[in-house]
Protein backbone atom coordinates (compact mmCIF):
# COMPACT_ATOMS: atom_id res chain seq x y z
CA UNK A 1 0.00 0.00 0.00
CA UNK A 2 2.80 2.50 0.87
CA UNK A 3 4.85 1.61 -2.25
CA UNK A 4 1.86 2.16 -4.61
CA UNK A 5 0.75 5.52 -2.39
CA UNK A 6 4.21 6.48 -2.58
CA UNK A 7 4.70 5.83 -6.47
CA UNK A 8 1.83 7.86 -7.50
CA UNK A 9 2.49 11.08 -5.17
CA UNK A 10 5.73 11.10 -7.13
CA UNK A 11 3.89 10.83 -10.82
CA UNK A 12 4.39 7.57 -11.70
CA UNK A 13 1.64 5.18 -13.16
CA UNK A 14 0.30 2.03 -12.15
CA UNK A 15 2.59 0.10 -14.55
CA UNK A 16 5.25 1.50 -12.41
CA UNK A 17 3.86 0.18 -9.33
CA UNK A 18 3.39 -3.20 -11.00
CA UNK A 19 6.78 -3.25 -11.71
CA UNK A 20 8.76 -2.60 -8.61
CA UNK A 21 6.51 -5.13 -7.15
CA UNK A 22 7.17 -7.19 -9.50
CA UNK A 23 10.67 -7.11 -8.94
CA UNK A 24 10.18 -8.46 -5.28
CA UNK A 25 7.99 -12.20 -6.54
CA UNK A 26 10.21 -12.84 -9.28
CA UNK A 27 13.17 -12.66 -6.94
CA UNK A 28 11.95 -15.31 -4.41
CA UNK A 29 10.28 -16.92 -7.21
CA UNK A 30 13.53 -17.73 -9.31
CA UNK A 31 15.58 -17.86 -6.01
CA UNK A 32 13.72 -19.94 -3.57
CA UNK A 33 15.01 -23.25 -4.27
CA UNK A 34 18.16 -22.48 -4.08
CA UNK A 35 17.57 -20.47 -0.83
CA UNK A 36 16.49 -24.52 -0.03
CA UNK A 37 19.69 -25.44 -0.78
CA UNK A 38 21.61 -22.90 1.23
CA UNK A 39 19.28 -23.46 4.39
CA UNK A 40 19.99 -27.20 4.22
CA UNK A 41 24.10 -26.70 4.33
CA UNK A 42 24.17 -24.22 6.94
CA UNK A 43 22.43 -23.25 10.22
CA UNK A 44 18.91 -21.48 9.11
CA UNK A 45 18.76 -19.61 12.18
CA UNK A 46 21.40 -17.38 10.88
CA UNK A 47 20.53 -17.19 7.43
CA UNK A 48 16.81 -15.91 8.75
CA UNK A 49 18.37 -13.53 10.79
CA UNK A 50 20.88 -12.67 7.82
CA UNK A 51 17.98 -12.04 5.77
CA UNK A 52 16.14 -9.81 8.24
CA UNK A 53 18.76 -7.62 8.67
CA UNK A 54 19.30 -7.80 4.54
CA UNK A 55 16.05 -6.14 4.37
CA UNK A 56 16.17 -3.87 7.54
CA UNK A 57 18.48 -2.05 5.61
CA UNK A 58 16.86 -1.86 2.20
CA UNK A 59 13.39 -0.81 3.82
CA UNK A 60 15.38 1.52 5.19
CA UNK A 61 16.97 2.78 2.60
CA UNK A 62 13.48 3.18 1.03
CA UNK A 63 12.40 5.24 3.80
CA UNK A 64 14.92 7.29 3.28
CA UNK A 65 14.56 7.64 -0.64
CA UNK A 66 10.57 8.78 0.49
CA UNK A 67 11.21 11.09 3.28
CA UNK A 68 13.92 12.93 0.73
CA UNK A 69 11.42 12.68 -2.39
CA UNK A 70 14.02 10.96 -4.45
CA UNK A 71 12.09 8.56 -5.82
CA UNK A 72 13.70 6.45 -9.24
CA UNK A 73 11.99 3.62 -10.19
CA UNK A 74 15.27 1.34 -11.11
CA UNK A 75 16.65 2.29 -7.57
CA UNK A 76 12.93 1.11 -5.88
CA UNK A 77 13.09 -2.17 -8.06
CA UNK A 78 16.83 -3.00 -7.00
CA UNK A 79 15.81 -2.44 -3.13
CA UNK A 80 12.69 -4.70 -4.28
CA UNK A 81 15.06 -7.76 -6.30
CA UNK A 82 17.10 -7.56 -3.12
CA UNK A 83 14.09 -8.05 -0.73
CA UNK A 84 13.13 -10.63 -2.84
CA UNK A 85 16.27 -12.67 -2.37
CA UNK A 86 16.25 -12.24 1.48
CA UNK A 87 13.07 -13.63 1.53
CA UNK A 88 14.22 -16.35 -0.70
CA UNK A 89 16.50 -17.33 1.73
CA UNK A 90 14.61 -16.69 4.84
CA UNK A 91 11.55 -18.77 3.89
CA UNK A 92 12.66 -22.61 3.37
CA UNK A 93 14.33 -22.27 7.29
CA UNK A 94 10.67 -21.79 8.43
CA UNK A 95 10.14 -25.25 7.48
CA UNK A 96 12.77 -26.61 9.48
CA UNK A 97 12.72 -24.44 12.63
CA UNK A 98 8.55 -25.52 13.17
CA UNK A 99 9.96 -29.35 13.88
CA UNK A 100 12.87 -28.06 16.16
CA UNK A 101 10.30 -25.10 18.28
CA UNK A 102 7.58 -27.57 18.70
CA UNK A 103 7.01 -30.98 19.90
CA UNK A 104 3.31 -30.82 18.90
CA UNK A 105 4.22 -29.62 15.15
CA UNK A 106 0.17 -30.13 13.72
CA UNK A 107 -0.78 -27.79 17.08
CA UNK A 108 1.87 -25.53 15.89
CA UNK A 109 0.91 -25.21 12.19
CA UNK A 110 -2.57 -24.28 13.23
CA UNK A 111 -1.27 -21.65 15.76
CA UNK A 112 0.68 -19.98 12.77
CA UNK A 113 -2.19 -20.17 10.70
CA UNK A 114 -4.41 -18.40 12.96
CA UNK A 115 -1.71 -15.61 13.41
CA UNK A 116 -1.13 -15.19 9.92
CA UNK A 117 -5.04 -14.67 9.63
CA UNK A 118 -5.39 -12.61 12.18
CA UNK A 119 -2.24 -10.35 10.28
CA UNK A 120 -3.97 -10.09 7.14
CA UNK A 121 -7.00 -9.03 8.82
CA UNK A 122 -5.49 -6.23 10.61
CA UNK A 123 -2.34 -5.43 8.34
CA UNK A 124 -4.42 -3.61 5.29
CA UNK A 125 -6.02 -1.45 7.93
CA UNK A 126 -2.97 -0.31 9.89
CA UNK A 127 -1.08 0.29 6.84
CA UNK A 128 -4.34 2.51 5.66
CA UNK A 129 -4.08 4.60 8.80
CA UNK A 130 -0.32 4.77 8.88
CA UNK A 131 -0.38 5.74 4.89
CA UNK A 132 -3.27 7.98 5.85
CA UNK A 133 -1.38 10.39 8.64
CA UNK A 134 2.12 9.44 8.73
CA UNK A 135 3.62 9.20 4.57
CA UNK A 136 5.12 6.50 2.52
CA UNK A 137 8.11 7.01 4.47
CA UNK A 138 7.22 6.34 7.57
CA UNK A 139 5.42 3.02 6.30
CA UNK A 140 8.94 1.69 5.17
CA UNK A 141 10.70 2.81 8.35
CA UNK A 142 8.23 0.96 10.26
CA UNK A 143 8.67 -1.94 8.40
CA UNK A 144 12.15 -2.08 8.96
CA UNK A 145 11.66 -1.91 12.16
CA UNK A 146 9.52 -4.97 12.17
CA UNK A 147 12.03 -7.14 10.22
CA UNK A 148 14.79 -5.97 13.16
CA UNK A 149 12.14 -7.19 15.82
CA UNK A 150 11.75 -10.72 14.00
CA UNK A 151 16.00 -10.97 14.10
CA UNK A 152 15.95 -10.44 17.32
CA UNK A 153 12.67 -12.91 18.02
CA UNK A 154 14.40 -15.65 16.10
CA UNK A 155 18.25 -14.82 17.83
CA UNK A 156 16.28 -16.00 21.35
CA UNK A 157 14.43 -18.63 20.53
CA UNK A 158 15.28 -22.20 22.16
CA UNK A 159 15.91 -24.65 19.51
CA UNK A 160 16.21 -27.86 19.69
CA UNK A 161 19.77 -28.91 17.82
CA UNK A 162 19.80 -30.61 15.25
CA UNK A 163 20.21 -34.39 14.91
CA UNK A 164 24.14 -35.32 13.42
CA UNK A 165 24.76 -35.33 9.90
CA UNK A 166 21.34 -33.23 8.91
CA UNK A 167 23.20 -30.66 7.39
CA UNK A 168 23.85 -31.09 3.61
CA UNK A 169 27.53 -31.00 3.74
CA UNK A 170 28.88 -32.08 0.13
CA UNK A 171 31.31 -29.47 -0.16
CA UNK A 172 31.33 -25.96 -2.19
CA UNK A 173 31.23 -24.71 -5.87
CA UNK A 174 28.24 -25.11 -8.58
CA UNK A 175 29.19 -28.84 -8.77
CA UNK A 176 28.30 -29.21 -4.66
CA UNK A 177 25.35 -26.72 -5.69
CA UNK A 178 24.25 -29.18 -8.54
CA UNK A 179 24.48 -32.28 -6.38
CA UNK A 180 22.49 -31.14 -3.31
CA UNK A 181 19.90 -30.07 -5.75
CA UNK A 182 19.84 -33.81 -7.22
CA UNK A 183 19.12 -35.17 -4.14
CA UNK A 184 16.38 -32.68 -2.87
CA UNK A 185 15.08 -33.58 -6.49
CA UNK A 186 15.34 -37.19 -5.67
CA UNK A 187 13.47 -37.07 -2.57
CA UNK A 188 10.78 -34.96 -3.66
CA UNK A 189 10.38 -37.41 -6.74
CA UNK A 190 9.99 -40.40 -4.20
CA UNK A 191 7.40 -40.02 -2.49
CA UNK A 192 4.27 -39.79 -4.33
CA UNK A 193 2.04 -37.82 -2.20
CA UNK A 194 3.96 -34.83 -2.39
CA UNK A 195 4.73 -34.60 -6.03
CA UNK A 196 0.95 -35.37 -6.47
CA UNK A 197 0.14 -32.83 -3.98
CA UNK A 198 1.85 -30.21 -5.69
CA UNK A 199 1.20 -31.26 -9.33
CA UNK A 200 -2.14 -31.15 -8.33
CA UNK A 201 -2.20 -27.68 -6.95
CA UNK A 202 -0.53 -25.73 -9.42
CA UNK A 203 -3.98 -26.59 -10.89
CA UNK A 204 -5.51 -25.05 -8.13
CA UNK A 205 -3.52 -22.11 -8.17
CA UNK A 206 -4.23 -21.28 -12.15
CA UNK A 207 -7.68 -22.38 -12.41
CA UNK A 208 -9.71 -21.71 -9.05
CA UNK A 209 -7.14 -19.60 -6.65
CA UNK A 210 -5.50 -17.38 -9.36
CA UNK A 211 -8.91 -16.37 -10.68
CA UNK A 212 -10.68 -16.30 -7.55
CA UNK A 213 -8.88 -13.23 -5.66
CA UNK A 214 -9.29 -10.27 -8.84
CA UNK A 215 -12.43 -11.61 -10.34
CA UNK A 216 -14.15 -11.55 -6.42
CA UNK A 217 -12.67 -8.48 -6.03
CA UNK A 218 -13.63 -7.03 -9.60
CA UNK A 219 -17.46 -7.94 -8.95
CA UNK A 220 -18.28 -7.15 -4.86
CA UNK A 221 -16.50 -3.60 -5.52
CA UNK A 222 -18.45 -2.92 -8.92
CA UNK A 223 -21.76 -4.57 -7.36
CA UNK A 224 -21.99 -3.66 -4.20
CA UNK A 225 -19.12 -1.36 -3.28
CA UNK A 226 -15.46 -1.22 -1.39
CA UNK A 227 -17.21 -1.42 2.07
CA UNK A 228 -19.02 -4.45 0.89
CA UNK A 229 -15.76 -6.32 -0.31
CA UNK A 230 -14.03 -5.23 2.89
CA UNK A 231 -16.63 -7.06 4.69
CA UNK A 232 -16.08 -9.86 2.32
CA UNK A 233 -12.80 -10.34 3.07
CA UNK A 234 -13.00 -10.10 6.76
CA UNK A 235 -15.82 -12.94 7.05
CA UNK A 236 -12.41 -15.13 4.97
CA UNK A 237 -9.94 -13.83 7.58
CA UNK A 238 -12.22 -14.87 10.07
CA UNK A 239 -13.47 -17.91 8.51
CA UNK A 240 -9.23 -19.19 8.08
CA UNK A 241 -9.19 -18.25 12.11
CA UNK A 242 -12.10 -20.94 12.62
CA UNK A 243 -10.20 -23.18 10.32
CA UNK A 244 -6.93 -23.05 12.26
CA UNK A 245 -8.99 -23.35 15.63
CA UNK A 246 -10.34 -26.79 14.21
CA UNK A 247 -6.66 -28.31 13.00
CA UNK A 248 -5.69 -27.42 16.64
CA UNK A 249 -8.29 -30.06 17.81
CA UNK A 250 -8.93 -32.57 15.23
CA UNK A 251 -6.14 -35.37 14.84
CA UNK A 252 -7.28 -37.23 12.43
CA UNK A 253 -5.15 -40.38 11.27
CA UNK A 254 -5.22 -39.81 7.21
CA UNK A 255 -4.51 -36.29 7.25
CA UNK A 256 -4.50 -35.51 3.87
CA UNK A 257 -7.98 -37.11 3.28
CA UNK A 258 -9.29 -35.07 6.11
CA UNK A 259 -7.66 -32.03 4.75
CA UNK A 260 -9.09 -32.42 0.72
CA UNK A 261 -12.57 -33.15 2.61
CA UNK A 262 -12.42 -29.84 4.38
CA UNK A 263 -11.17 -28.01 0.97
CA UNK A 264 -14.52 -28.79 -0.42
CA UNK A 265 -15.51 -25.76 1.15
CA UNK A 266 -13.86 -23.64 -0.89
CA UNK A 267 -16.22 -23.73 -3.97
CA UNK A 268 -18.95 -21.82 -1.83
CA UNK A 269 -16.85 -18.36 -2.35
CA UNK A 270 -16.16 -18.06 -6.52
CA UNK A 271 -19.47 -20.13 -6.60
CA UNK A 272 -21.62 -17.31 -4.33
CA UNK A 273 -20.10 -14.32 -6.32
CA UNK A 274 -20.37 -15.99 -9.36
CA UNK A 275 -24.20 -16.82 -9.10
CA UNK A 276 -24.94 -13.08 -7.60
CA UNK A 277 -25.77 -13.76 -4.40
CA UNK A 278 -26.21 -10.86 -1.90
CA UNK A 279 -23.36 -9.66 0.44
CA UNK A 280 -24.72 -11.49 3.15
CA UNK A 281 -24.23 -15.03 1.08
CA UNK A 282 -21.21 -14.15 -0.41
CA UNK A 283 -19.49 -13.67 3.06
CA UNK A 284 -20.52 -16.65 4.66
CA UNK A 285 -19.12 -18.33 1.05
CA UNK A 286 -15.76 -16.37 2.07
CA UNK A 287 -15.74 -17.78 5.39
CA UNK A 288 -16.75 -21.17 4.34
CA UNK A 289 -13.91 -21.34 1.92
CA UNK A 290 -11.33 -19.45 4.81
CA UNK A 291 -12.26 -22.79 7.15
CA UNK A 292 -11.44 -25.53 4.29
CA UNK A 293 -8.77 -23.82 2.87
CA UNK A 294 -6.74 -23.37 6.36
CA UNK A 295 -7.74 -26.30 7.56
CA UNK A 296 -5.84 -27.97 4.55
CA UNK A 297 -2.72 -26.07 4.64
CA UNK A 298 -2.03 -26.92 8.36
CA UNK A 299 -2.58 -30.80 7.53
CA UNK A 300 -0.71 -29.96 4.29
CA UNK A 301 2.25 -28.59 6.32
CA UNK A 302 2.23 -30.56 9.06
CA UNK A 303 2.37 -33.69 6.91
CA UNK A 304 5.23 -32.55 5.30
CA UNK A 305 7.22 -31.25 8.33
CA UNK A 306 6.62 -34.78 9.76
CA UNK A 307 7.21 -36.98 6.90
CA UNK A 308 10.33 -35.91 5.09
CA UNK A 309 13.49 -36.42 6.87
CA UNK A 310 15.27 -33.30 8.32
CA UNK A 311 18.19 -33.12 5.96
CA UNK A 312 16.00 -32.57 3.20
CA UNK A 313 13.29 -30.36 4.53
CA UNK A 314 14.23 -27.02 3.46
CA UNK A 315 14.56 -28.21 -0.46
CA UNK A 316 11.19 -29.99 -0.44
CA UNK A 317 9.58 -26.99 0.77
CA UNK A 318 11.27 -24.40 -1.38
CA UNK A 319 9.71 -27.11 -3.93
CA UNK A 320 6.40 -26.60 -2.61
CA UNK A 321 6.46 -22.72 -2.43
CA UNK A 322 8.61 -22.07 -5.79
CA UNK A 323 5.66 -24.28 -7.44
CA UNK A 324 3.02 -22.92 -5.83
CA UNK A 325 3.89 -19.57 -6.06
CA UNK A 326 4.91 -19.79 -9.65
CA UNK A 327 1.46 -20.88 -10.78
CA UNK A 328 -0.79 -18.17 -8.85
CA UNK A 329 0.18 -15.38 -11.72
CA UNK A 330 -0.44 -17.31 -14.34
CA UNK A 331 -4.01 -17.97 -13.10
CA UNK A 332 -4.15 -13.89 -12.05
CA UNK A 333 -2.96 -13.22 -15.75
CA UNK A 334 -5.55 -15.38 -17.50
CA UNK A 335 -8.17 -14.29 -15.43
CA UNK A 336 -9.08 -10.74 -17.55
CA UNK A 337 -8.88 -12.71 -20.94
CA UNK A 338 -10.96 -15.31 -19.62
CA UNK A 339 -13.64 -12.82 -18.28
CA UNK A 340 -13.32 -10.97 -21.74
CA UNK A 341 -14.51 -14.07 -23.20
CA UNK A 342 -17.25 -16.14 -20.70
CA UNK A 343 -17.96 -12.99 -18.35
CA UNK A 344 -16.67 -12.81 -14.80
CA UNK A 345 -19.71 -14.89 -13.53
CA UNK A 346 -18.85 -17.79 -15.77
CA UNK A 347 -15.42 -17.74 -14.89
CA UNK A 348 -16.15 -17.71 -10.88
CA UNK A 349 -18.59 -20.83 -11.40
CA UNK A 350 -15.75 -22.69 -13.41
CA UNK A 351 -13.42 -21.62 -10.44
CA UNK A 352 -16.01 -23.55 -8.23
CA UNK A 353 -16.71 -26.57 -10.22
CA UNK A 354 -12.66 -26.95 -10.61
CA UNK A 355 -12.31 -26.43 -6.70
CA UNK A 356 -14.66 -29.75 -6.22
CA UNK A 357 -12.54 -31.38 -9.38
CA UNK A 358 -9.17 -30.72 -7.86
CA UNK A 359 -10.21 -32.13 -3.93
CA UNK A 360 -11.92 -35.35 -6.50
CA UNK A 361 -8.17 -35.39 -7.74
CA UNK A 362 -6.55 -35.29 -4.44
CA UNK A 363 -8.90 -38.28 -3.26
CA UNK A 364 -8.12 -40.27 -6.20
CA UNK A 365 -4.76 -40.60 -5.87
CA UNK A 366 -4.00 -43.80 -2.74
CA UNK A 367 -0.84 -42.52 -1.67
CA UNK A 368 -2.44 -39.14 -0.56
CA UNK A 369 -5.94 -40.46 0.64
CA UNK A 370 -4.28 -43.05 2.56
CA UNK A 371 -0.78 -41.45 3.55
CA UNK A 372 -0.97 -41.75 7.99
CA UNK A 373 0.35 -39.05 10.10
CA UNK A 374 3.65 -39.94 11.59
CA UNK A 375 2.75 -40.21 15.01
CA UNK A 376 -0.22 -42.85 14.73
CA UNK A 377 -0.34 -45.91 16.50
CA UNK A 378 -0.40 -48.98 13.96
CA UNK A 379 -4.07 -50.22 13.20
CA UNK A 380 -4.46 -53.33 15.10
CA UNK A 381 -4.83 -56.41 12.64
CA UNK A 382 -7.63 -58.38 11.51
CA UNK A 383 -8.73 -60.59 14.21
CA UNK A 384 -7.34 -58.36 16.95
CA UNK A 385 -8.67 -55.90 19.01
CA UNK A 386 -7.90 -52.60 19.75
CA UNK A 387 -4.78 -52.25 22.35
CA UNK A 388 -5.25 -52.03 25.57
CA UNK A 389 -5.37 -48.26 27.25
CA UNK A 390 -1.45 -47.71 28.90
Amino acid sequence: MALAAGLLEHGYGAGAVGLAMAASTAAFAGLVVFGGVIADRFSTRRLMIGADLTRVCTQSLAAGLFFDGHVVLWELCVIGFVNGTAAAVFQPGVASTVPRLAADVQGANAAIRIAESSSQLAGPVVAGLLVGFASPGGVFAAHAGTYAVSALCLLLLRLRPLPPGTLAATGRGLRALRTDLAQGWREFTSRTWLWAVIAIWCLYMIAVYGPTVPLVATEVVQHHGARAYGLVNSALGAGTVVGGLFAMRLRPRRMLRAGSLFLCLYFTFPGAVGLGLDVPAVAAGAALAGAGISFWGVMWATSVLTQVPAEALNRIHSYDVAGSLAMMPIGQALAGPAAGVLGADHVLLVASATSLAVVAFLLAVPAIRNLVRADAHPEPKAGEGAPAPS
